[in-house]
């Protein structure tokens, strides 16, 4: 049964890997998250985001963020303040050729969880204030998640189960939407330290829109006394 779940899983991969490496507007996202128990009470985030224009190779963004957070309850509710380092590269119009920025972000943000059933839903409401060159902007985030085991009751060891997200950006000065991501796919479960997803998400701007591949990997150390 573990070995035909996960001949799935690679099928999609190789089946989705093959059909974006051909040249076109179709991305590739390679994420992991990290999150690291320091005590019952205290916790660290550590991300890093590898986004390519295509397939893989030709970089569009590196994002590598990191946090340190508090649980105001056990398992459900937590409040972070972090940092961000984004290198960008984009293609000069009508051109072969890119330009590198990089951008200092400063976060806080506010996660919460809530479990119904099979139906597990996460909360995240976020803050930016964004350093680029020498302007300084604040975004507002909202980020809500929705993951249902189908192979299992809940997301244990060996479960499969469907992800799905939506995350809207908004910024404090005009224009104020900035972007809004829709995300589904799939994921295992693959011990209670370590899951992962295969999925698509649609980038919906003012006046572009771009659909993303995504590998999502995350990594969850608990805490031990």
């Amino acid at each position: 049964m573990k070995r035909n779940k996960l001949k799935i899983i690679l099928i999609l991969l190789s089946l989705n890997t093959a059909a974006i490496a051909q040249k076109s507007d179709y991305g590739n996202w390679l994420i992991y998250f990290g999150n690291k128990a320091i005590n019952k009470n205290w916790n660290w985030h550590h991300e890093i985001q590898y986004r390519n224009f295509n397939a893989i190779g030709d970089l569009e963004q590196l994002l590598i963020r990191t946090g340190i957070g508090y649980n105001l309850t056990e398992n459900n509710n937590n409040i972070l303040l972090g940092y961000a380092h984004i290198n960008s590269n984009k293609y000069i119009a009508n051109t072969e050729d890119k330009t590198s920025s990089n951008e200092h972000r400063i976060y806080q943000q506010f996660i919460t969880k809530q479990n119904y059933g099979r139906f597990n839903w996460l909360h995240r409401y976020r803050v930016e204030e964004r350093f680029i060159n020498d302007d300084i902007n604040v975004r507002f985030r909202y980020f809500l998640s929705l993951n249902i085991p189908f192979t299992k009751l809940t997301m244990q060891k060996g479960a499969l189960y469907a992800s799905l997200y939506n995350e809207i950006f908004l910024n404090a000065k005009a224009p104020v939407f900035d972007r809004n991501r829709i995300h589904g796919g799939i994921g295992y479960v693959v011990n209670k330290n370590f899951r992962f997803e295969l999925g698509t998400m649609a980038q919906v701007q003012e006046n572009n829109t771009r659909s993303q591949f995504q590998i999502i990997v995350f990594n969850n150390i608990p805490y031990k006394k």
